[in-house]
């Protein structure tokens, strides 16, 4: 959400944020004020009664280029947001776990596809969503996938047969795209945002836009 400029700063006037619930004790139930805090330069939600702080940072997607000899593994997701385009299997990492963790636990919720994680490749910047995007080099154990519960169908693509018309995130192709730079190099540079997608900048519009990724 974004904060009414019309608000005074630091006035614990949130603008289209509404105040936490509280108890009917009048007690606050947590953070229930939009406000700077002091020493602080941006608003944040504060506990009114203990004045505890409440740090919303940004979240971190994992996710991986798993391949099978010639081909690559994508999902078309059953969820929102993009339901029926297809995207790399990929999701939030968890509390206390490894990225290479949480890039192995996705392709497995996703497609049941038991993948060994190499070397991370790519990382993309989405600030406007508050994303951080992690992106590993991988190979599938065995052939053997099916959809999970987050996804209606799941597929090996040749490289001359992806559905390009139909990515969910415009980090889909520029993972792919990456990862076909980099293919049987042993030694290369982390990639980042391609310098012609300004994905960090107000006016980016992709064709699908990007969203949080489920």
């Amino acid at each position: 959400m974004t904060h009414n400029p019309a608000s005074p700063a630091g006035s614990g006037s949130s603008g289209d944020r509404p105040p936490r619930q509280r108890s009917g004790t009048g007690q606050s139930v947590g953070p229930d004020v939009w406000k700077i805090p002091e020493g602080d330069e941006r608003e944040r939600l504060v506990c009114s009664d203990c004045g505890f702080i409440h740090y919303d940072n940004p979240k971190i997607v994992v996710g991986s280029v798993a391949v099978w000899e010639d081909t690559v593994l994508l999902c078309r997701r059953a969820i929102a947001p993009q339901i029926g385009y297809w995207t790399l299997p990929a999701g939030f990492m968890e509390l206390h776990e490894r990225s290479e963790t949480a890039a192995a636990r996705e392709a497995w919720e996703e497609a049941r596809a038991e993948i060994e994680v190499h070397d991370l490749f790519a990382l993309y910047n989405i600030p406007r969503i508050s994303q951080v995007q992690l992106f590993y080099r991988a190979t599938l154990k065995t052939p053997a996938i099916e959809p999970g519960p987050e996804s209606t169908e799941v597929r090996l693509f040749g490289w001359d047969e992806l559905p390009e018309d139909e990515f969910a995130f415009p980090s889909v192709p520029w993972a792919l795209q990456h990862y076909r730079e980099i293919a049987g190099k042993a030694s290369f540079a982390v990639r980042t945002n391609p310098p012609s997608a300004a994905a960090d900048g107000p006016d980016y519009r992709p064709q699908q836009q990007e969203q949080p990724r489920g």
